[in-house]
């Protein structure tokens, strides 16, 4: 008889999915097509599951996680490095898809996780959007670092006619996203919530919706490891090393860098920060980083109590 509330973990690819249930154990293959969905779908009722877990696989999962909500089946996507990772520390270093699935699976079970925020068509729009985006400011870096370096002129009329398009296209996209954005009034006031704090402008408020949707509703400690600012030890026995940051969500803490760098010419609040942890004699980057954690915790409460920037007074900056 089977449990109910089960968790079974789903390796996906491009061709077909593994799904593996570790207690009672039973598993299944099916071909990433309606049909191998509808199959998937079945057997998962059958089974009484109600949490799905996948890995991020460059969008593979986006057909499979929808059809599983549309079927009521909740679904988690993880980060699938810290499965590696939690797969390694357990001694299992073979790779396969069953593997995969099952190890899935086990993660999934051993580290339970927070609700996850509610699936939003609308923002999954904007994240599509900004990722693209994101993928079209890295080639358009890439083709500037090549300007300072002699190039035939038959490359360097390439280069220019490449980055002219990139810049076009860059700039249809963010007005794709400001559009979705504004179309959508919980997305809309959550981008002005966001934007109203000095320092951040309309592409890291997009970031922060598209890439970072459980802001607003955890706390501010798991909202700075999320986007991999937290502070990790090294420590062992007598030894005491520098603490490092790890992991987290590399776009989004991309424009938080750049944000939280003119919040400290522009920001009442982080420019004191930055300007006390300085005369302490922390590092440009160290500093840097602090802020970006207090910048992260402000627009975590302001998105809890729905509320806009509000100027401190110069006793609270003091």
């Amino acid at each position: 008889m089977p449990q109910r509330g089960r968790i079974v973990g789903i390796d996906v690819s491009k061709r077909q999915v593994e799904a593996c249930l570790r207690s009672p154990p039973a598993r299944l293959a099916q071909p990433s097509t309606p049909e191998g969905r509808q199959r998937m779908i079945a057997w998962l009722r059958e089974h009484d599951v109600e949490l799905a877990v996948m890995e991020a696989s460059g969008g593979y999962e986006r057909d499979w996680a929808e059809a599983l909500r549309r079927a009521r089946i909740a679904v988690r996507i993880v980060d699938p490095k810290r499965v590696r990772y939690f797969a390694r520390s357990a001694g299992r270093l073979a790779k396969n898809d069953p593997i995969d699935a099952a190890m899935i699976a086990w993660f999934a079970e051993t580290f339970a996780a927070a609700a996850a925020p509610a699936e939003d068509p609308e923002r999954a729009a904007v994240d599509r959007l900004m990722t693209a985006r994101a993928l079209l400011v890295r080639l358009e870096s890439q083709i500037g670092q090549q300007g300072p370096h002699r190039q035939p002129p038959l490359v360097e009329r390439a280069g220019r006619a490449i980055a002219g398009v990139i810049v076009r296209q860059r700039k249809q996209l963010e007005t794709a996203i400001a559009a979705r954005i504004a179309r959508h009034a919980d997305l809309a006031e959550r981008h002005a919530i966001i934007q109203s704090v000095p320092g951040v402008g309309p592409r890291c408020a997009a970031g922060i919706i598209a890439w970072l949707p459980e802001l607003g509703q955890i706390g501010g400690k798991p909202a700075t490891a999320l986007v991999g600012l937290a502070p990790y030890d090294d420590d062992s026995g007598g030894h005491r090393g520098e603490r490092h940051i790890k992991g987290g969500r590399r776009e989004i803490r991309e424009l938080l860098y750049m944000a939280t760098f003119a919040a400290t010419r522009c920001n009442p609040v982080i420019k004191a920060h930055y300007q006390q942890l300085r005369a302490r004699g922390k590092k440009f980057k160290l500093a840097l980083v602090a802020c970006m954690r207090k910048l992260i915790v402000i627009l975590n409460t302001m998105l809890a109590r729905g509320q806009r920037w509000t100027p401190p007074t110069a006793t609270a900056v003091g």
